[in-house]
Formats: structure tokens, C-alpha cells, sequence
């Protein structure tokens, strides 16, 4: 399994787990600017038989033996997954036998969606989070005249959880604000939503508020963090209360004991659903594209702050949920049958077809090239001069050279996007 960040790490182990439980896997991570730390991962929980950070020339080179893995599930970025499947179609032109690859989205699928649906084209497997991202995909697929074939209808693989029960005995009523990367994005926007939620908690000191982020400052997710909230916090006028603190951990966790989950456009709306707790989405800054949370328009959660503030508790339409695969139930215990019996008629068959993806020098000319190049491979799906395979390592010293080197670039380019690059903007902006 190749991944590019946490969520889509967690995203991938937990959907080859879903899909076969009596599995080996072993993971990959594509190096580059939101590659996951060791906390990141401890904190998503999923597990790998074996761990390594690679570029995507060296898993290619991994992968042109064909008989090493039965399936590969690409969890990455929509343009990375486009430059794998084209290296892996080189990669084993003329192979008798090869993996079947798998992908898909880890969450809300909001924005982007012809350009992600079609950079993911090309895979024998695109797994879609319910029936109306199925029905979605299709016909973008059958609008382009590609195959729609490879869309096969399942769900999130980290719902679950205990259902919801109302808080008992010594644990207090507590309400999680599931903070996002970028979402909003302005400054303003994000101070507003920390201030409305110090503000709940202090209109009910009875209740805790827990503001869980993702990650921590000088970490990358899925999205870069320009303004972390962590920072925000620091400079709130009066702070935040004695009941309203920042969380981190497994959002599993966090839910077991969430009594009110509110959130702009966060999966964690669609997790916390699931276990049948109440849960609002914010529309305090409008219902906007942009926002995501048009996307849960006719769900029975929209709702503002100052709704929460006066008792509101949303209540979800069914059918909306069963739409989005996330209804309570019994339902999620088959919902990756299809899915299942699909990748196992792959994996046995006698010959697999070549991967044909949509995009080629054809169809995409002044297009495809430039995705290639992001990710070190030519028109072809070769690599680049200077992307060959990196040199075996000896010494311990050349890698700890290297490592250093790594990091030191990683946290250069971290306070490049959190620091220099909003400067620039507001200066620009004088």
C-alpha cells in the first residue's frame, strides 16, 4: 500500500484490512511534503507488517516483480495515483501476471471531482464511499467515454465504534469541534469559529469543549495548515476557558465520549453520524462550495452556532444517510461484499489487461506531462534522469547524513507555507 499522508495512510490500511483481513501488508510512504511523522501515524492506529518512506521511482522499481504483492492499493493525491498508474502500466508491459491496483477517497468528495475521478482512471478498483458517490463517479466516467467499470460502491473503512449513549456518572456533557487544515481558510474565518467555541463553553460551564486538531504545529495532513490553531489560541482575547482545551488523539477515541459534534465540513461528520451522534454542521460562514458543507445539504445537520448555543441538537434524515453509506446499522457489516468478491476475481484470475488510464500523451498533452514530471516520471511513465533507483547504504553515517538533510529540508519548507508564504500574501495585500 503506497500513501501520501496520514488520513490516506489510514485510508489504505484500513480499506485492505475491510476488503481481506488474513493479509500481509506492507506499507510505503511517498515522500514528500505531508509525509506523516511517527506520532501521526501512532495517533491513526492503523498498521503495517513493515514500514519504509520511498520516492516513487524506487516503488516502481519494487513493483516491476510482479509476483511480490497480490494487490496494491494506491492511497495518494489524485495526481500521484495518475503517475503511478502510468509507471506501473511500463512497469510490467508484457508481464504474464500482475497486482490488482485498488483506490479510492478518503472522505467527502466536495470539490475537484472530475479532475480527482479521472486522474484516479486506470485502476482496476475505484472504490466509492457510498451510493451516491457511485452514481457520481459513473457519470463521469460514461461522460468522458472511459469505462465506468472499475467504480465499485463501498463505504468509509474507519466507521464503526460503539453507537451513542447520553453522558453518565462523573463524565461531562462534551461537545468536539473537529477543526480542519484549510478549511476555512482566512484568518478572520478560523479566529471566529475558535472565538464561538471558547464562547459555548463559556455559556455552559457544565459541558467540556475539546477543539481536536489533526495535527500539531510544524506537521503536514492531506492539507497544508497555514494558520494551525494552535497558534490562534495563543492569542485569543481571554484565552480559552478552564472547560475548553485542544485535543489530539484517534478520533474513535474522541468520539466515545463526544455528546455534540460540530464541524464545518470534516469525515469526522460523517463518523460521528454513524455511531448515531448528534451532530451539527456549521453554517455560521455560509453554505458554500468552497466550505464543503454544501455537501450536506438535505442532512438534517446544518445548523449555527448560535442555534448550539441555545440547545439545538440536529436531527439527521434518514435517507440522506443511507445515501451516504453511513446510516446506523447492521448495513456497514456488508458494505465492502462488492468490493471483496471484486479484487478476489482479480487477484485469481489468469491474466490481468494492461492499465489503461484515460490521460495519455493523446487524450491530455498539455496536461499529463507536467503530473508526471511532479512525481519524477517522463510521457511514457519512465523516470526522469536523475529519479533511478537511490543507491543501496551502507553506513550508518551516509544515512543519518541523509536523514538530516531530509529533515532539515522538510522544516524549511514547513516554515516556508506557515510563516514566509502568509507574510508575503498580507504584504501583498498593503
Amino acid at each position: 500500500m503506497l500513501a501520501d499522508s496520514d488520513t490516506r495512510w489510514k485510508w489504505g490500511a484500513l480499506t485492505a484490512y475491510r476488503i481481506q483481513s488474513d493479509i500481509r501488508l506492507d506499507g510505503y510512504l511517498l515522500r514528500g511534503r505531508a509525509t506523516p511523522t511517527v506520532r501521526q501515524l501512532d495517533e491513526v492506529g492503523a498498521r503495517a507488517e513493515t514500514l519504509r518512506e520511498i520516492r516513487g521511482a524506487d516503488f516502481l522499481e519494487l513493483m516491476k516483480d510482479t509476483t511480490r504483492y497480490d494487490v496494491v492499493v494506491l492511497a495518494c493525491v489524485g495526481g500521484a495515483v495518475q503517475a503511478m498508474l502510468h509507471g506501473l502500466a511500463r512497469a510490467w508491459n508484457g508481464a504474464e501476471r500482475r497486482p490488482a491496483v485498488v483506490t479510492g477517497y478518503v472522505g467527502v468528495v466536495y470539490e475537484k471531482l472530475a479532475d480527482g475521478l479521472l486522474l484516479r482512471h486506470g485502476a482496476d478498483v475505484v472504490l466509492a464511499n457510498s451510493r451516491h458517490d457511485a452514481d457520481r463517479f459513473r457519470a463521469v466516467y460514461e461522460g468522458v467515454g472511459a469505462d465506468g467499470g472499475s467504480v465499485v460502491e463501498c463505504a468509509l473503512p474507519f466507521l464503526g465504534g460503539a453507537p451513542y449513549g447520553p453522558a453518565l456518572g462523573d463524565r461531562p456533557y462534551t461537545v468536539v469541534f473537529a477543526a480542519q487544515p484549510s478549511v476555512p481558510d482566512r484568518r478572520d474565518d478560523r479566529t471566529y469559529l475558535l472565538r464561538r467555541a471558547a464562547e459555548h463553553a463559556r455559556r455552559h460551564p457544565d459541558r467540556e469543549v475539546l477543539v481536536k486538531l489533526r495535527s500539531k504545529p510544524g506537521e503536514h495532513t492531506t492539507h497544508i495548515e497555514e494558520l494551525p490553531y494552535q497558534k490562534l489560541a495563543a492569542r485569543l482575547p481571554g484565552g480559552l476557558p478552564p472547560n475548553c482545551r485542544l485535543a489530539y488523539g484517534n478520533m474513535g477515541e474522541v468520539l466515545d465520549r463526544t455528546d455534540l459534534m460540530v464541524t464545518v465540513s470534516s469525515t469526522a461528520a460523517l463518523e460521528s453520524l454513524h455511531r448515531g451522534i448528534p451532530t451539527a454542521v456549521l453554517t455560521d460562514l455560509g453554505i458554500r462550495e468552497a466550505l464543503g458543507n454544501h455537501h450536506f445539504l438535505g442532512s438534517g445537520c446544518l445548523a449555527s452556532w448560535d442555534e448550539l448555543d441555545a440547545g439545538h441538537r440536529p436531527e439527521p434524515d434518514p435517507d440522506w444517510l443511507a445515501r451516504q453509506g453511513v446510516a446506523p446499522g447492521a448495513l456497514y457489516a456488508t458494505a465492502f461484499d462488492a468490493a471483496r468478491a471484486r479484487v478476489t476475481a482479480l487477484r485469481t484470475a489468469d491474466r490481468l489487461p494492461p492499465l489503461t488510464p484515460y490521460y495519455t500523451p493523446r487524450t491530455a498533452p498539455g496536461y499529463l506531462p507536467g503530473i508526471l514530471a511532479r512525481y519524477g516520471l517522463g510521457p511514457e511513465g519512465e523516470p526522469l534522469p536523475g529519479q533511478t533507483a537511490e543507491p543501496t547504504e551502507t553506513g550508518g553515517l551516509r544515512r543519518l547524513a541523509r536523514d538530516t538533510v531530509r529533515d532539515a529540508a522538510r522544516g524549511a519548507y514547513r516554515h516556508g507555507v506557515q510563516r514566509v508564504a502568509p507574510a508575503i500574501r498580507r504584504w501583498g495585500q498593503l
